[in-house]
């Protein structure tokens, strides 16, 4: 079966990718074996965009993809392959950004070198380091691509007056949280993307879970660092947010199809722009989000799953307030 496709940066990639985030461990323990697993499966259903990133895992990820490769040498033929930086640390240890040239270059090669590749497909700035003017930003990534280190570049949660700032180059992706849960890039992102011509990246396009069979259980939050400080996973809005997502897991058991695939198959429909990055260690969960891929939804089915999960049904803000520091907010 032949699946949609995106561009970006003038290269055709899969309408879905994989989401490598899950590769280091930030929903749970993995090996990389595990992560190598879902690799097998992207390679044999034809989902050839992998996003991952410098601080996932603090290399963990990018390590698991570089060992991959090595042993599956075609596999980097197939795999359009992003990654990021510009989250670094200042001299007292505290989180801090940096969208420098020589911190984007020296992490860059870093990632080159873990990955054991000689160009990214696609390099993101991580965070956009407020006090540097990003069309400079953008200079820089200009430089990286001209001395062959990336083919493409983008930025990660920026705002859409920030891309239109961004845009004195050809700006290939932008990703940003967007999903039934998280519908906030509606308010310009979509749009301002489908001007430029610029991919819309969508990250957690699941709802970290909640927007699938299996949402993650309340005893493990305390496991999970991100998690059990995130608001919509603190009681009672997680309680309240588990029931309204009940009636998508509903409609989607009555479609006869997996609440994952449903969800993909919705953010597909939301405009040819648009690629969901879904991360799971599960190569069954994993086939259930390609799955969305090949749903045609209609008319008729769009409005249900409207009806089921209206905009603004999460309890909740999709960041605490730590978590905001970094991503624009335009709305």
């Amino acid at each position: 079966m032949s699946r949609p496709t995106r561009k970006i940066a003038g290269a055709e990639v899969s309408a879905m990718g994989v989401g490598a985030m899950s590769f280091a461990e930030f929903y749970g323990p993995t090996t990389e074996e595990n992560s190598w697993a879902v690799l097998d499966a992207a390679m044999e259903l034809g989902v050839t965009h992998i996003d991952t990133s410098n601080v996932y895992g603090m290399g963990r990820s990018e390590e698991a993809i570089g060992a991959y490769l090595r042993r599956n040498g075609a596999a980097r033929e197939v795999f359009h392959i992003a990654t990021k930086a510009g989250i670094s640390k200042d001299a007292a240890g505290n989180r801090c950004f940096d969208n420098s040239p020589e911190h984007l270059e020296a992490e860059l090669d870093r990632s080159l070198s873990r990955m054991g590749i000689e160009a990214v497909d696609l390099f993101y700035v991580h965070r956009r380091e407020e006090a540097r003017p990003i069309e400079e930003v953008t200079a820089t990534l200009v430089a990286l691509r001209d001395k062959g280190k990336i083919k493409g570049f983008g930025f990660s949660e920026i705002a859409p007056a920030s891309l239109r700032r961004a845009a004195v180059a050809p700006v290939a992706a932008v990703q940003s949280e967007y999903s039934l849960a998280t519908r906030a890039p509606e308010l310009g992102l979509v749009q301002e993307c489908a001007r430029q011509g610029t991919a819309l990246v969508a990250f957690s396009p699941l709802g970290r879970a909640f927007l699938t069979d299996r949402p993650i259980e309340a005893e493990r939050m305390p496991t999970l660092a991100w998690m059990k400080s995130n608001p919509r996973f603190l009681s009672p809005n997680y309680e309240a947010n588990i029931a309204a997502t009940d009636r998508f897991r509903a409609l989607a058991a009555e479609m006869g199809e997996p609440a994952a695939a449903l969800a993909i198959a919705w953010l597909l429909a939301q405009g040819s722009q648009i690629l969901p990055i879904p991360g799971t260690r599960s190569v069954a969960h994993f086939r259930e989000c390609v799955r969305g891929t090949e749903l045609a939804l209609s008319t008729e089915d769009l409005a249900r799953i409207e009806e089921a999960l209206p905009v603004g049904w999460a309890h909740g803000d999709r960041y605490s307030v730590g978590q905001y520091v970094g991503p624009e907010r335009y709305c």
